[in-house]
C-alpha cells in the first residue's frame, strides 16, 4: 500500500459532545481510520474508545499527539483551549482540524496559522458548512447568477441551552456565548453566498456572567446586499436561511444540517413551481463526515489548507466575531 492510498489516521483530542458527533460521521468516511482518542481523564478516553472501537485510549493530550499511529488531530476541546491544543499537535508533527471557531480571536487565529506554516502542517477549521454538498451547490449557483441578483439574506440558529453556569457554553473563561457557538454559522453562510461583509452591526442580551445569550446582527455586503442574522441560547429558532433575489427566493430549511434547498421563482403572477436542489455529492452522516473527507483529501494531496475552508476566510470571520463582540460588550480573559 502506498502512502497516498492508505487510510488517513485520525486522533480525537477531547471527548465532549462534538467529539462524539465527529466520531460517528468519521466512521462513514472512506479512506479514514480513527486510531486514537485523548482526554484529560483516562477513564473518559477508555469509554469513548470502547463506544467507537478506537484502538488507543490516552489519558492525556500529550500522549495522544505523541502516538505514532496518529496522522491528524481533530481538536474538540472548548474554544479557549484551541490554540494551546493545536500548538501541542503541531509541535508533535501532526496535521490539525480544529473545531469552530478556530480560536477566541483573530490574533489567536493568526498565531495558529503561523504555527501551521512553521511546522509545515495542514490546518483547517472544522466549519463543515463550507464543505457541505448542499451549501456548496448553492454557493456555486448563486455566484453563477442562476437565481438572480441577491438582495436580502436571512439566517438564524438558536436552541435552548439548559446547562449549569460552569458549563463551557455559559462560561466566559472557556469562550461561552451564542455568537461563537451559533452566530458563526449564519455569518459563514452569508460570507459564502454574498462575499466579505463591508459592515456589521450587532446587539445582544447578556447573562449575569457577561456572555451573550441572544444576538441579532445586520450586515451590508458587496453589491448592496443586506443580511439579518440571529443566534440564541434561550429560544428555539426556525434554523432557516433564505436569500431574496430579483428573480425569486432561495430557502434552506434547517440550514445548520440541510438535506436539500429550494428556489421559488416569482413573476407578476406570483410564485412559480419550486426547484429542489441537492448536492453533487452525498451528505456523509450529518455533514461532519464531509469536512473529514475534505481534510483527508487535502492531506493526501500534500495541501496545507483547504480551498473550501481557506485560512483567509477563517481569519476574516474571526475578525468579524471580534468586531461584533466589542459592539455587544462581551470579552474573554486573555483574548
Amino acid at each position: 500500500m502506498t502512502a497516498s492510498s492508505r487510510p488517513v489516521r485520525w486522533g480525537i483530542l477531547a471527548t465532549g459532545k462534538i467529539a462524539h458527533s465527529f466520531a460517528r460521521d468519521l466512521r462513514l468516511v472512506p479512506g479514514t481510520e480513527l486510531v486514537a482518542v485523548g482526554s484529560r481523564r483516562e477513564e473518559s478516553a477508555r469509554r469513548f474508545a470502547a463506544e467507537y472501537d478506537v484502538p488507543h485510549a490516552h489519558g492525556s493530550y500529550a500522549d495522544l499527539v505523541a502516538d505514532p499511529d496518529v496522522e491528524v488531530v481533530y481538536v474538540a476541546s472548548p474554544h479557549a483551549l484551541h490554540l494551546e491544543h493545536a500548538r501541542l499537535a503541531f509541535e508533535a508533527g501532526k496535521h490539525v482540524v480544529c473545531e469552530k471557531p478556530l480560536t477566541l480571536s483573530r490574533a489567536e487565529g493568526e498565531e495558529m496559522v503561523r504555527l501551521a506554516h512553521e511546522h509545515d502542517r495542514f490546518l483547517m477549521e472544522a466549519m463543515w458548512t463550507a464543505t457541505h454538498p448542499v451549501v456548496r451547490r448553492l454557493v456555486a449557483e448563486v455566484h453563477a447568477g442562476r437565481f438572480g441578483t441577491p438582495h436580502q439574506l436571512h439566517a438564524e440558529l438558536g436552541f435552548r441551552v439548559d446547562v449549569p453556569p460552569q458549563d463551557r457554553m455559559l462560561n466566559p473563561d472557556l469562550g461561552g456565548g451564542a455568537l461563537l457557538d451559533m452566530g458563526v454559522y449564519p455569518l459563514t453562510f452569508a460570507h459564502l453566498l454574498l462575499g466579505e461583509a463591508t459592515e456589521l452591526r450587532g446587539v445582544a442580551t447578556l447573562s449575569p456572567a457577561g456572555i451573550d445569550l441572544d444576538v441579532a446582527i445586520t450586515g451590508r455586503y458587496p453589491g448592496g446586499a443586506l443580511a439579518t442574522m440571529g443566534a440564541s441560547m434561550t429560544s428555539w429558532s426556525s434554523r432557516t436561511a433564505s436569500l431574496a433575489t430579483d428573480l425569486g427566493r432561495l430557502v434552506v430549511e434547517d440550514f445548520h444540517h440541510p438535506a436539500t434547498a429550494r428556489f421559488v421563482p416569482y413573476d407578476e403572477d406570483g410564485p412559480g413551481e419550486p426547484v429542489v436542489l441537492s448536492g453533487a455529492e452525498p451528505v456523509i452522516g450529518r455533514g461532519y463526515g464531509n469536512e473529514a473527507a475534505e481534510a483527508a483529501r487535502c492531506i493526501r494531496e500534500g495541501l496545507r489548507e483547504s480551498p473550501l475552508v481557506p485560512h483567509h476566510q477563517t481569519l476574516t470571520l474571526l475578525g468579524q466575531l471580534d468586531d461584533l463582540r466589542a459592539q455587544i460588550g462581551v470579552s474573554y480573559p486573555g483574548a
